[in-house]
């Protein structure tokens, strides 16, 4: 199979067309870019209305935070987390790539790494977001645990195989049934009362604790930032950038602070952090079976996205399989893993995951916006066309190095379920590890910068993109 047709195919050309996207990492040509600038909110407001972000706003009160202590401490987390995805979100537009596809500018053939990671932390999510949807389905329907995670798996899969535009419609779709479903369960957490409203840790520990916190936070919107360019890469290249900020960034973070502030309003009542428990606390009934539709559907909308966009790293770290295959086996795989998640200790496996999946795009964020400058954003379609066969890519170790570093400079200040640095233990139990990974790959990377980067390559007037294209893999068979 030929480099072309494993990573071209049949594409979506305007909202509503519901063609199955057999299409992979080639750059979305400028005749075929559509979609409107409200799309951007509601594909990233709906994905993370779900239970696991509940639950995660727990952790505030389950660390030892009050009530405001612990929703400043979100606040902070949120908006800092939402700003990398909201500034890479522009990218989509301007070059029509997939964020990991980008990344071989910098990395090179060394992609694989990155790619790697990617594919296994979308898994992970699939994991740990279907475990309660399969939970909710299991009570739904009256079936066995199994039955219900392949119900809800069967569904997540479907969307992402079938690609983008189906992705989108659905996140429009989702955004208003979920923000119906979860002003119920917001209303049955305020009327349920008895907030945790006074930290129950004091001085260095407390300090210690928000920092953490704020981590936490921050973790759930910057573990996105790797997505960022796949669902904006079909947008018109003259898509004005500030309000595809500001809208990409008010769906990220107001979804995320408002399923974080109900999790810590109800700590005291999510004390079971399960779906038979959100069911409980919403008296059971019709109430409770709307919670359970809303985490099933919060299941399939957040898990589409890690199937599709885990399909594209997979193309982007050189392996040769059509995008729609790639997503269909990445699905089959987390359900053993969810089974696996099943087996216990939930909160405790879930907030590592959190964490360790945020972990290593710090020094990788570091690296390609390093490299996006240098290049002052001049990057051609006959660039990233030449890029794309494997032959083509150089080795691109600066990259690597400078995200293994940076990752290494990290481990000392981590403060996970399985890693606490002595710098954390020092700091009270602070997290500051992704901030200081971000900060050394920089200084790393900045004077190799050059050594290893994917050239530019222009068309020139007597070129076509087309031609551009057959060119590029020409040389690679």
């Amino acid at each position: 199979m030929s480099a072309i047709s494993v990573f071209d195919g049949s594409r979506p050309r305007r909202e509503g067309d519901l063609t199955v996207e057999t299409a992979g990492i080639v750059p979305i040509p400028e005749d075929a870019r559509y979609g409107a600038l409200r799309r951007n909110f509601t594909v990233w407001f709906a994905p993370n209305m779900e239970l696991s972000g509940v639950f995660t706003g727990t952790l505030a009160a389950t660390l030892g935070l009050g009530l405001w202590t612990g929703l400043a401490a979100i606040a902070i987390g949120v908006v800092l987390g939402a700003l990398p995805l909201a500034t890479l979100s522009l990218w989509g537009p301007k070059t029509g790539m997939a964020q990991l596809p980008l990344a071989r500018l910098p990395f090179g053939k060394t992609i694989a790494i990155p790619a790697l990671v990617q594919w296994v932390s979308s898994v992970a999510w699939d994991g740990l977001v279907g475990l309660f949807g399969g939970e909710a389905a299991q009570i739904l329907f009256h079936v066995p645990f199994a039955v219900g995670v392949a119900v809800v798996l069967a569904m997540e899969g479907l969307v992402g195989i079938l690609g983008y535009e189906f992705i989108h419609r659905l996140e429009a779709w989702g955004a208003g049934i979920l923000t119906v479903l979860f002003v119920v369960l917001t209303a049955k957490v305020l009327a349920h009362g008895n907030f945790p409203m006074h930290n129950t840790v004091h001085g260095g520990a407390a300090v210690g604790t928000f920092v953490l916190m704020t981590t936490i936070a921050f973790s759930g919107g910057f573990s996105w930032a790797t997505y960022a360019a796949d669902y904006s890469r079909y947008m018109a290249t003259d898509t004005p950038p500030r309000p595809l900020f500001w809208l990409t960034f008010a769906g990220l973070a107001g979804s995320f602070l408002w399923v974080y502030a109900i999790g810590l309003l109800g700590a005291k009542a999510l004390t079971d952090q399960t779906a038979a428990g959100v069911q409980t606390l919403m008296g059971g009934g019709v109430l409770g079976t709307l919670a359970l539709i809303a985490i099933v559907f919060g299941a399939v909308t957040s898990n589409a996205m890690n199937d599709y966009s885990g399909s594209l790293a997979v193309q982007a770290g050189g392996v040769r399989i059509k995008r729609h295959i790639s997503a269909a086996f990445g699905t089959a795989i987390a359900f053993f893993l969810i089974l696996w998640l099943h087996t216990g200790n939930v909160s405790a496996k879930f907030q590592n995951v959190l964490l360790f999946t945020a972990y290593w795009i710090a020094p990788f964020l570091a690296v390609i916006l390093i490299d996006w400058r240098e290049r002052r954003s001049q990057v051609d379609r006959r660039t990233l066309i030449h890029m794309l066969p494997w032959a083509n890519l150089r080795s691109g170790w600066p990259a690597l190095l400078a995200l293994v570093v940076g990752f290494a400079a990290m481990v000392p200040f981590m403060n996970t379920g399985l890693v606490v640095g002595p710098v954390a233990t020092r700091l009270d139990g602070a997290d500051i590890s992704i901030y200081v990974g971000f900060a050394v790959a920089g200084l790393v990377y900045y004077p190799l910068r050059k050594l290893a980067a994917h050239p530019e390559a222009s068309l020139t007037s007597e070129e076509s993109e087309e031609e551009a294209l057959r060119a590029g893999f020409r040389g690679a068979r």
